[in-house]
């Protein structure tokens, strides 16, 4: 048939891999185990890995290998009552391609700011006529500055929707044309440029990785991240946290990993395939944890010694000490000392408790981790710009690899359809689906347009995957049947699922995926719809005031959440009544 192929098994895995490796890996998984009890968390997380993520890996692999199409032609084959199905993933896909490349976005903006000397968010401008610092600016940090005024520029709260930025216009153009020129005719320029995006991240987190190592407190970071609090897991949200993680940095659902395994040979062992892909994928996400770990380590250290610092000069000079007599060492000695001793004096000096544990408790995932800690803590070291421009290129190459995936779950569903004519060229379907979803991500270059990303992420990106996951393994198990599967696998890998295949896919995966879809629903009706704005004069850390969403966007949120879903029953109807 003439249906591309790869050009060898490694570009595949290569493939596969940066689909599942993705920002999540370095932005979200540290932050799950830094709130959840440290190591303790890695018990609920390779427990749902073994259940959940690796059986359903295999069996989307099994699955566009053994039919060879995509999501939606996959899925009518199998039954045309499930076609729904992967007009789900397609459409899951789609909303995910807009806000993802939109986070790329802003990860280009940085980089390109990365060049300056010195590093834009490291000082605050003057004010408008020059007389002093900017006061939005003064007020908050240099790098709250330059994220929340000079990259988003955001508006109060979401129902404003402020004006389109004319940078992030342009970033974003050039994301979307990055996108189309390395998806240009599917995987045969994808399986090129995988090489370089998807083992480029992994050379820059060993130099992170040497770099964190040595930065003063990284230690502290790692302890506080490995150190096992196994009381957490009596909180069934910590079970929740790990099973939807796996999940999600699988990439499973979208359809693209059906339609990368469509373009291998018959004869491949998917099986193993599965298994490799899950275990990268779950070594990368602790591996990344240590530079981001050792980095925040560093950076509650300096903070620690800057509080210390300032009370050590208020102490020195209330009491007229010669320089250098307190030091950071001795200074718990002295002011017990002086607290006996000068009791009145020491509190009318109003001195800052400073304590380690406190800048370390200060979780962040996401953009914020990435766009205010990250580059915080980036200021810090010396060479900052050559850490800052290596730092940005490895969240672009992550990211990409990831786009690559989700372009692929659009794309190949979409040339199988009988709607679209054979005649019409490949690079022409690509550039109008990236030009189409590049107007439609326009909406999220307005002031309030980092709101809507969060919401996209939390509703569209999230509920619709265990849905579509859910039918998934019912359709292979109980609708194709699980010894027919078997026999297809067979056939492939020369050798039979063994127990723990078909107990999982039978039994295990779809109870797991039913327990953890009600936990998750009931978890986003019990709390309350709210969001954080950003307010430079709101106190404490980070600044930000929680705001309602009105009732329209929470429409929206809903309508997000359910449109993918109601493919499922809607295609089974028609095909019932026809």
């Amino acid at each position: 048939d003439g249906r591309p192929k790869w050009d060898n098994k490694f570009q595949y895995i290569l493939s596969c891999i940066g689909f599942a490796v993705g920002l999540g890996n370095v932005w979200r998984f540290p932050y799950l185990c830094q709130i959840h009890g440290g190591g303790a968390f890695l018990i609920p997380y390779f427990i749902a890995l073994l259940f959940e993520g690796i059986p359903l890996l295999h069996l989307e692999l099994a699955l566009g290998q053994c039919l060879r199409k995509g999501s939606i032609g996959a899925w009518n084959t199998i039954s045309p009552y499930l076609g729904g199905v992967g007009v789900g993933s397609w459409m899951v896909s789609v909303l995910v391609s807009l806000y993802y490349n939109t986070v790329l976005t802003w990860v280009m903006w940085y980089f390109i700011n990365s060049f300056q000397e010195p590093l834009p968010w490291s000082v605050c401008p003057l004010n408008e006529n020059r007389t002093g610092l900017n006061e939005e600016c003064y007020e908050s940090t240099a790098v709250n500055y330059f994220w929340y005024r000079k990259t988003l520029n955001i508006t109060p709260d979401v129902t404003e929707s402020g004006t389109l930025q004319w940078w992030l216009i342009l970033c974003l153009a050039a994301c979307w044309a990055i996108v189309y020129l390395c998806t240009i005719r599917g995987i045969e320029t994808t399986g090129k440029a995988i090489y370089v995006t998807a083992i480029f991240p992994y050379l820059v987190l060993t130099i992170f990785l040497i770099h964190g190592l040595t930065l003063p407190g990284a230690t502290d970071g790692l302890a506080y991240l490995f150190t096992p609090n196994l009381n957490t897991l009596k909180n069934p949200r910590v079970w929740l946290d790990a099973a939807t993680q796996i999940f999600f940095s699988l990439s499973l659902a979208f359809g693209g990993l059906i339609a990368f395994s469509s373009y291998n040979p018959q004869k491949n062992d998917c099986e193993k395939d599965a298994v490799t892909v899950a275990i990268v994928n779950s070594v990368t996400s602790l591996y990344a944890s240590i530079p981001v770990f050792s980095v925040l380590g560093f950076k509650a250290t300096t903070g620690y010694w800057d509080c210390l610092d300032r009370n050590i000069i208020s102490i020195i000079n209330e009491f007229d000490l010669p320089e250098e007599s307190i030091m950071r060492q001795n200074y718990t000695a002295w002011i017990s000392f002086l607290n006996s001793s000068y009791p009145e004096r020491i509190a009318g000096l109003k001195l800052k408790s400073c304590d380690l544990q406190e800048f370390l408790d200060q979780s962040v995932s996401g953009t914020g981790l990435a766009f205010i800690i990250f580059t915080q803590a980036i200021i810090l070291m010396p060479g900052s710009q050559a850490w800052a421009i290596l730092f940005f290129i490895m969240l672009f190459s992550l990211g990409l690899s990831s786009m690559f995936g989700n372009i692929e779950g659009v794309f190949t569903p979409l040339l199988e359809l009988p709607i679209i004519s054979k005649s019409i060229p490949k690079e022409l379907l690509s550039g109008i689906i990236c030009l189409i979803c590049f107007l439609i991500a326009l909406c999220f270059t307005l002031g309030s347009g980092s709101y809507w990303i969060d919401i996209f992420d939390s509703y569209a990106g999230s509920l619709p995957l265990l849905v579509i996951a859910f039918f998934e393994v019912i359709g292979v198990a109980y609708v194709y049947k699980i010894k027919r599967f078997s026999k297809d696998v067979k056939w492939m890998t020369g050798r039979k699922p063994n127990l723990y295949w078909q107990i999982t896919w039978r039994f295990i995966s779809p109870l797991l995926l039913l327990i953890v879809f009600v936990a998750f629903v009931t978890l986003q009706i019990q709390k309350p719809s709210s969001y954080a704005a950003w307010n430079p004069k709101h106190e404490g850390f980070p600044m930000k005031e929680e705001k309602v969403y009105p009732p329209w966007v929470l429409a929206i949120c809903v309508l997000l959440a359910v449109l993918p879903c109601v493919f499922v029953p809607l295609v089974a109807l028609f095909h019932l009544i026809k």
